[in-house]
């Protein structure tokens, strides 16, 4: 059973996010890493990088496939976690932890779940 935190919002593409004034802190949820098991490395954007929502944003790697993370939101990225660029591994001890990007938001959210609609959709 995948961990989803009450505080969060979440993506049908399997990202989380949370909107703290302004800036969109993000990551991928409990259930797309334990989907992608060992992670081997991650190709995070620049920042000063501008997205728009569902945009792909970076790439993570698996032992077992490679796959695209969207941006939740439009903005421009004002941080990246850089400890995952030497260990990406970390994501798969806690993916809700170790956030991805930080993106000051400059205009819409894609289209989001609530913790209880992740559930249902992910069939937990």
């Amino acid at each position: 059973m995948s961990k989803v935190p009450e505080d969060l919002k979440f993506t049908k593409s399997h990202e989380w996010f949370k909107d703290e004034g302004g800036v969109v802190t993000m990551g991928i949820s409990d259930y797309a890493q334990g989907q992608l098991t060992d992670i081997v490395y991650i190709e995070l954007p620049s920042v000063g990088s501008k997205k728009k929502a569902g945009e792909v944003l970076l790439t993570i790697e698996s032992v077992k496939s490679a796959e695209d993370v969207f941006s939740p939101v439009e903005g421009e990225v004002v941080e990246v976690n850089k400890a995952l660029a030497d260990k990406p591994e970390l994501v798969n001890s806690d993916s809700y932890k170790y956030w991805m990007v930080k993106i000051k938001k400059t205009g819409k959210e894609t289209e989001s779940l609530s913790p209880q609609d992740y559930k249902k959709f992910i069939g937990e």
